[in-house]
């Protein structure tokens, strides 16, 4: 049984999402469910997340949970959030992921405060910041999920405009989703690690689990430069139309 604090807020969180009562299995292994209204995937996909040695996973309907269940006792737990592996043993047309899921404790917080940037705060929705995402990649914007934050946006800004900003979205379980987005033509100077410490800093005063959901490396390298810790992984599949199982 898993008594690391941290990971246990964590399996909390992603046990509310699945949408039907289940826990992460206190032994490590998969623990499969239907649930047709889960929030670990899109409406009718197969939704994993995998913290430490348990997965948790949500299929729409009982044949297709019936299919994985199968699929599941052909694979190491770990090769459950990974696509080539789930690809062997199911019939998957469509992949999101996998994205890490990293969280951080107060006492692991290391705060980055260049004395060379001033971080200063918008309200959510304001227009600099939709200008901001309109400015990057469909991906990047998708990626970055700034459109949704609930929080204060906490931005650096030079003479174009906002060249990076963060802010949270509230989960539930007290989380903070963590959003974040830097202009292409400003990245690689340490403003992503600046705005995300200052977001950080608001949802831990908050007394709110930070949560950092990435796919790029590079956002992966600022979140464990704060101090996040890397915990699992999330990865959302869909099915081949009118199959569940491989041939």
């Amino acid at each position: 049984m898993n008594d690391d604090p941290l990971m246990a807020r964590a399996r909390r969180l992603w046990e509310t999402l699945a949408g039907v009562p289940v826990p992460f299995a206190p032994d490590g292994g998969p623990a499969v469910v239907t649930a047709p209204a889960s929030a670990l995937c899109p409406p009718a996909w197969v939704g994993t997340v995998l913290l430490g040695d348990a997965a948790l996973i949500t299929a729409p309907t009982d044949g297709t949970a019936e299919a994985v269940r199968r699929a599941c006792a052909t694979l190491e737990t770990r090769a459950l959030a990974e696509p080539a592996a789930v690809a062997r043993a199911l019939p998957v047309a469509d992949v999101l992921g996998p994205a890490t899921l990293a969280y951080l404790s107060p006492d692991g917080f290391r705060p980055y405060e260049p004395p060379d940037v001033t971080v200063a705060t918008l309200p959510a929705g304001d227009p600099e910041l939709l200008k901001l995402l309109a400015s990057v990649s469909e991906e990047d914007a998708g990626e970055c999920g700034l459109d949704e934050i609930t929080s204060p946006a906490f931005v650096v800004r030079e003479t174009s405009g906002l060249v990076a900003a963060a802010g949270y979205a509230d989960w539930p379980g007290d989380t903070a989703h963590l959003c974040v987005l830097t202009a292409p033509r400003a990245r690689g100077r340490g403003l992503a690690r600046a705005v995300a410490s200052a977001a950080t800093h608001h949802a831990l005063e908050a007394d709110r689990l930070p949560q950092w959901r990435a796919r790029p490396e590079a956002s992966r390298r600022v979140a464990r430069a704060l101090g996040y810790r890397e915990l699992g992984s999330q990865l959302s599949v869909r099915l081949r139309t009118g199959q569940s199982s491989a041939p």
